[in-house]
């Protein structure tokens, strides 16, 4: 326990005074440094967290949470209405895609079409976004949808009409040509992922099979989860349901990607732990000088009967407080930071006509953050662990001044 006579001197030596000018510096920058670097790492890892959620997030909105790949033989449709398939599932949906090229105008570009049928395209979660233009019921025939991105790429609009080169061939009188067919656009359609936009279309299935000259026996099964984030348990059962096909998930598909998210994030929480380590370091040389500077105060406080346990507790609060406070500011600056990062990004961006957050590395286009409970805790943990450690040798140093010595220089 802490005694009120050591708050009362801990309270005390804290007190700024007009012979502690350098003292004070000390203290003053050790403050700011473990209060910038708690701030710096809260914003960085709140950013990682929600780049990491928002990409996670459009992917699983975009793309089917499992897809399951026939081999040879057709999906048996039986196993649909399996009860295990059907408690974890939310849609099932048979799908098809092939590559084409877009050609408008002089204009040309590859392109992946995605086919569904007229009943099952309403059911994606891109189609039921607010974002989306056009009728939903419409993919039908020789209609598509396009995003609207790839809509400003081309210059049109809903109404206008493309045309798509198939690599799959028509025989003719002199060899065998390309198919080419025109497509209406029906619908325009916004999945926040600008690699998306660029490059998928929607077709009607039976349209898109015809057109590539695909056989309906190796249609996909695209399995839309109630809870996508459980993605391998869920995996593990499908996988049983479909034993001779191959299985796959959004997680299988975005791997790599995921997993250097994954390291950068914990490199970046290490180095950026360095800057409280180096700041909190500042501690110990306040806290050495101000023992060298109340060594008189020391002495007297051991010739009256305070305790050498009193003395470390007193220098290693001394610390713990300025620690413990320049951590609390920094959560604070962090948190309020990260929650306004977005709005900072973009004054930024108008001020100096730069870009912080390019779409097309970075696939989003705005600055997510996600301020984690459990990082600000380690965050904290760490930090006043950090100023406990370095609090220990100035306190007990303090405790092995010989008050008598001490005072017969004074």
């Amino acid at each position: 326990m802490i005694s009120q006579l050591e708050k009362e001197i801990t309270f005390r030596f804290l007190k700024a005074r007009k012979n502690d000018g350098f003292l004070n510096v000390i203290s003053i920058f050790s403050f700011i440094g473990i209060a910038l670097g708690v701030a710096v790492l809260i914003v960085v890892m709140s950013v990682m967290n929600g780049f990491r959620t928002e990409l996670i997030n459009k992917i699983v909105g975009f793309n089917a949470h499992i897809t399951v790949k026939p081999y040879e033989k057709k999906i048996e449709i039986e196993k649909l209405n399996n009860h295990n398939l059907n408690s974890l599932s939310k849609d099932l949906i048979l799908s098809n895609s092939g590559e084409g090229i877009i050609i408008k105008g002089e204009f040309t570009k590859g392109i992946i079409l995605r086919g569904y049928s007229g009943e099952d395209f309403p059911k994606l979660e891109i189609v039921q976004s607010n974002n989306f233009l056009g009728n939903v019921n419409d993919l039908l025939n020789n209609n598509i949808s396009i995003s609207k991105e790839l809509g400003f790429i081309l210059g049109v609009k809903i109404g206008d009409e493309i045309t798509i080169m198939s690599p799959s061939g028509v025989k003719t009188i002199i060899g065998s040509l390309p198919k080419q067919k025109t497509f209406k656009i029906i619908s325009l359609f916004e999945s926040g992922l600008i690699d998306f936009d660029n490059n998928v279309a929607f077709l009607n299935l039976s349209t898109l099979e015809e057109f590539f000259n695909l056989d309906s026996n190796d249609r996909n099964l695209e399995i839309y989860l109630k809870n996508p984030q459980n993605i391998d348990s869920q995996k593990l059962i499908v996988q049983r349901i479909f034993d001779n096909e191959f299985i796959y998930s959004w997680s299988d598909m975005n791997k790599s990607l995921f997993s250097a998210l994954k390291v950068e994030r914990n490199v970046m929480f290490i180095i950026l732990t360095l800057i409280i380590v180096v700041a909190a370091f500042n501690i110990i040389s306040g806290l050495t000088i101000l023992v060298k500077n109340k060594t008189r105060d020391i002495a007297i406080l051991k010739s009256i009967g305070v305790l050498n346990k009193s003395i470390i507790k007193i220098f290693f609060l001394i610390g713990v407080i300025i620690g413990t406070s320049a951590t609390i500011f920094g959560i604070i600056l962090g948190v309020t930071f990260s929650m306004y990062i977005e709005n900072f990004r973009r004054f930024l961006s108008d001020i100096f006509n730069i870009s912080l957050f390019p779409e097309e590395i970075y696939f989003l286009s705005s600055m997510p953050s996600e301020i984690n409970l459990t990082s600000l805790l380690i965050i904290s943990l760490c930090s006043i662990l950090i100023t406990i450690l370095v609090s220990i040798f100035p306190a007990f140093r303090a405790a092995k001044l010989d008050p008598i010595k001490t005072l017969k220089y004074e």
